[in-house]
C-alpha cells in the first residue's frame, strides 16, 4: 500500500521545478526583449531563426514574429520526428513560449521604427540581451530551440562538426542581409555575429565563476572549521615543506562562490595573518556541491 506524500513534501518536491520554470521564463523575457525591441526594428540578421525571419519578412511581407513562430513550430516537429523522446522538454517550453511572446508583442506593442536614432546603441542591446539569455539557458541545460534543434538532429544522425555547421548557417543569413537590405545593415549584422559568441562565453563564465583557494599555513584547524561550519563547504589538507626554511607547513585547497570567498579571505586575515593565500578564478568546477558530470 502506497502512502501519500504530505503537503509539505509535495511542495518541497515542486520547488525545484518552479524555480527552473522561473529561470526559463526569465531567460525568454530577456531574449524576446532584445529580439523584438532592438533586433527586429533594425533588421539585424546575425543568425538563428530570428535572422531568417527578418530576411523573409523583407522578401515576402509577413510579420517577423509570425515567421519566427512558424519556423520554430516546424523545427519542433522535425525535432520530435528525428530525435523523439530525447528531445528536451526545456527546449520545447522555451521555443513555444518565446514564439508566442513575440507574436503577442506584435499585437500589444507594434513597432514601426527603431526605439532610438542610435543604431550602435541598439546593436549592443540586440547582442547583449539575447546572448545573456542564451547563457542562462545553457547554464541550466536548455536552449532557445530554433537552429539549435537542427544541431541536435545533426549531432544524432551525422558526424558533422556542429559548431562549424551552425556558424556557416548564421554566416549565410548574415550575408543575405547585405543583399536584402543595405551594406550598413549587413555590416552591423556581421558585427553582431562576431560579438555574440564572445558575450555568451563571458556571461556563462561569470555565472559559474568560483574562487579557488590555495592556503599555506601552520595551523589549518581554525580555517577548516570556518569553511565547514560557517560556509558549509569542504576542503583538502596535506602536508608540505618550505624549500628555504624547510619548515613544515599545511596546505589547504578549497573552492567556493565569490561571496563566500570574501568571508574566508577576511577570516584568514584576522585569525591567521601569516598564512599565504593564492586565490584564482575558475568557472569549471565539477563535483558535489557544484556542477554534475552530466
Amino acid at each position: 500500500m502506497q502512502t501519500q506524500k504530505a503537503p509539505s513534501e509535495k511542495t518541497a518536491s515542486l520547488l525545484p521545478l518552479i524555480r527552473e520554470c522561473g529561470i526559463l521564463t526569465l531567460a525568454v523575457m530577456v531574449l524576446d526583449t532584445g529580439v523584438y525591441f532592438f533586433k527586429f526594428p533594425n533588421n539585424f540578421c546575425f543568425g538563428g531563426v530570428t535572422g531568417i525571419s527578418i530576411v523573409l519578412n523583407r522578401l515576402i511581407p509577413w510579420s517577423a514574429g509570425s515567421y519566427n513562430f512558424a519556423i520554430n513550430m516546424l523545427l519542433l516537429a522535425v525535432g520530435f520526428l528525428f530525435i523523439g523522446r530525447g528531445f528536451g522538454v526545456r527546449t520545447v517550453y522555451v521555443s513555444v513560449l518565446s514564439s508566442l511572446t513575440l507574436s503577442l508583442l506584435e499585437r500589444i506593442c507594434p513597432m514601426s521604427a527603431p526605439l532610438t536614432n542610435e543604431p550602435v546603441l541598439e546593436l549592443i542591446f540586440a547582442i547583449v540581451l539575447p546572448a545573456a539569455s542564451a547563457a542562462i539557458l545553457f547554464n541550466v541545460g536548455a536552449s532557445s530551440g530554433g537552429t539549435d534543434i537542427i544541431a541536435m538532429v545533426l549531432r544524432k544522425h551525422t558526424s558533422w562538426d556542429i559548431g562549424k555547421a551552425l556558424f556557416c548557417v548564421d554566416l549565410l543569413i548574415t550575408v543575405g542581409a547585405c543583399f536584402v537590405f543595405d551594406i550598413q545593415t549587413g555590416l552591423f549584422s556581421f558585427t553582431g555575429l562576431m560579438a555574440k559568441t564572445l558575450v555568451i562565453d563571458g556571461v556563462i563564465e561569470n555565472i559559474n565563476l568560483c574562487k579557488y583557494f590555495t592556503i599555506i599555513c601552520e595551523n589549518p584547524e581554525p580555517i577548516c572549521d570556518f569553511i565547514h561550519k560557517k560556509l558549509n563547504r569542504s576542503a583538502t589538507v596535506f602536508s608540505a615543506e618550505g624549500t628555504y626554511s624547510h619548515t613544515p607547513r599545511r596546505v589547504i585547497l578549497t573552492v567556493m562562490k565569490r561571496s563566500q570567498a570574501v568571508q574566508l579571505r577576511n577570516f584568514i586575515r584576522r585569525t591567521e595573518p601569516h598564512a599565504f593565500m593564492m586565490i584564482t578564478n575558475s568557472s569549471e568546477i565539477i563535483g558535489k556541491g557544484f556542477r554534475g558530470l552530466n
